[in-house]
């Protein structure tokens, strides 16, 4: 089962003030690489180094081998035509442009799981669910 991981998800893998989440993020993340079905894309990896260096104080250098570790999961590129369904999608759906991308890049991979704590759990987008792997 493909899934598509959101930057929020991936930032509670490095975030001390959160150890419940961090702790089930570290464990949905890991299950979901040993599987070899974790997917992301370049905004999230982007999105990623901003909040470990910026809002974390992480090393530049330490979130870089990061984020490099990550790309050896299947990383969907943004692109023109990426970019026009997802604006398509945000009118659609009344999504940010932000959520609009991370749902165009998770449909392209044919993820079934979007993991994300930004959208409505159980949310659908044809056969995507929104999954919020922190709901009680």
């Amino acid at each position: 089962m493909v899934a598509f991981f959101d930057t929020n998800v991936l930032v509670y893998c490095t975030d001390t003030t959160a150890p419940d989440k961090q702790a089930r993020a570290r464990e949905l993340v890991a299950r979901s690489a040993a599987a070899g079905d974790a997917v992301l894309s370049t905004q999230v990896l982007i999105e990623l180094f901003n909040i470990l260096t910026r809002k974390q104080k992480m090393p530049l250098a330490t979130a870089q081998a990061l984020i490099q570790a990550y790309t050896a999961w299947p990383v969907v590129d943004s692109n023109v035509a990426l970019v026009s369904a997802a604006i398509e999608k945000s009118i659609q759906h009344k999504l940010s442009i932000w959520d609009a991308m991370v749902i165009e890049a998770a449909l392209r991979t044919e993820a079934q799981t979007l993991y994300t704590e930004d959208l409505q759990h159980g949310q659908r987008f044809g056969a995507l669910t929104v999954v919020n792997p922190f709901v009680a």
